[in-house]
């Protein structure tokens, strides 16, 4: 008996060609004739033998070239990969990943190797699993089951030689010393399962309950997402059927997400590579602030408004180089590592050691040296001379008065 899939298939085209080829003009027997002549054409035996040899006309396929171009001739691919749980949209994590290309007068072949059968298997796994119930079936009187079977696998046929076309999209790829030349496919089935999951989020009962609730201004728990900067894509023009089977049947129009640089925050510090104070730390952004201090410094005068003076603007300059260690404080954990500061840096300014710079201060003392050192130093790169080097003492204590910052 025939599998009730198959003779759905069957009656469903043959009344597809007689509503097709009826006019108004016709007479009660031509139209009769019409009928007949259906009938013939869509008993198996007669069919199905000329549906295997037209299988031949097409590519089962995973990745199709003539996205790139309706006029590229490429080979027949089936990438086959293995199925994992990564949570990535990818070959061999998609169930249906099939797409067929060829003549588009051909493609009811495809259709009916895409029916499922009574068993929960399309009829093109049956074939490949030898089902005796199929072959039972497509033992015919005019042809026998290997001649169906072997016609109608040819839709899987490998080419023998890798194929490529002019018309692809190529790229050269680096391997070693040399390159390869690779030409990019478009996996259709990946292509429009994205587009279907697009749809979902979009579209979906669901979504267009919340929107409805949102207009209302009333609480959904289920909420809805939006995708934005999505755009359109047509392929084959007025004829998508060129393209391939799954390009037809979803109108040639496949979604291209946003695919933009990335909009990188402008870092205001520079990462030390050796020293913070050195590498972090550019003399000439406190230029301003060692030139007031030099013109108090040059005046010689020594009483408590001068000496006030030069002790705030010190505390003004220690108090923007503790805002620095902070800033670097706010980077991911461990970010010194690819550094070779020296340990009691790392530990003062990587939030990967709070644990240990909160437990104990002995880094303290050496940052507070250097510190005091660099003060000297930038004041010296600043101005041009030295003066500063008998005011060690004091710098070092308006650090220490400032060291909660620091810890």
């Amino acid at each position: 008996m025939l599998d009730l899939a198959i003779q759905e298939f069957l009656d469903e085209r043959k009344e597809a060609r007689i509503k097709g080829k009826i006019k108004p003009t016709m007479s009660e027997d031509e139209i009769n004739h019409l009928k007949q002549d259906a009938d013939e054409l869509f008993l198996l035996d007669n069919w199905l033998p000329n549906a295997a040899k037209r299988a031949s006309q097409l590519s089962l396929v995973t990745h199709v070239g003539k996205f790139s171009h309706p006029n590229a001739k490429t080979s027949s691919i089936i990438a086959e990969n293995e199925a994992k749980k990564d949570g990535f949209l990818r070959t061999g994590n998609v169930a249906k990943q099939f797409d067929v290309f060829g003549n588009a007068a051909a493609l009811d072949v495809y259709k009916f190797l895409s029916l499922t059968l009574s068993k929960g298997q399309t009829v093109l796994e049956q074939l490949e699993q030898e089902s005796e119930p199929l072959e039972s079936q497509f033992t015919l009187a005019s042809a026998s089951y290997e001649e169906i079977k072997a016609g109608l696998l040819a839709i899987k046929k490998q080419d023998t030689v890798d194929i490529t076309s002019e018309r692809v999209k190529q790229v050269y790829f680096p391997v070693g010393n040399d390159y390869h030349l690779l030409s990019l496919l478009t996996p259709s089935g990946l292509m429009y399962q994205l587009k279907q999951a697009i749809n979902d989020i979009r579209f979906s009962e669901q979504a267009k309950q919340s929107r409805i609730l949102k207009k209302k201004n009333e609480y959904d728990e289920q909420g809805f997402d939006e995708i934005y900067g999505l755009t359109a894509i047509g392929y084959g023009g007025t004829k998508p059927q060129n393209i391939s089977i799954i390009n037809s049947q979803n109108g040639g129009v496949s979604y291209l997400l946003p695919s933009m640089p990335p909009v990188l925050n402008q870092r205001n510090i520079r990462l030390p590579k050796s020293d913070f104070f050195r590498n972090t730390l550019y003399y000439k952004n406190y230029e301003e602030s060692f030139k007031s201090l030099d013109k108090l410094v040059q005046l010689d005068i020594n009483n408590i408004h001068i000496r006030s003076g030069i002790d705030n603007i010190i505390r003004f300059l220690i108090a923007q180089v503790i805002e620095k260690s902070w800033t670097l404080r706010q980077l991911d954990a461990g970010w010194s590592e690819k550094t070779s500061l020296k340990q009691y840096q790392k530990t003062w300014l990587d939030s990967a050691y709070k644990a240990q710079r909160e437990a104990d201060d002995a880094w303290l003392n050496e940052v507070i040296n250097e510190f005091a050192r660099w003060i000297i130093f930038a004041y010296e790169k600043s101005i041009g001379q030295g003066a500063l080097n008998t005011e060690m003492l004091s710098i070092k204590a308006l650090i220490t008065e400032q060291k909660e910052g620091l810890l």
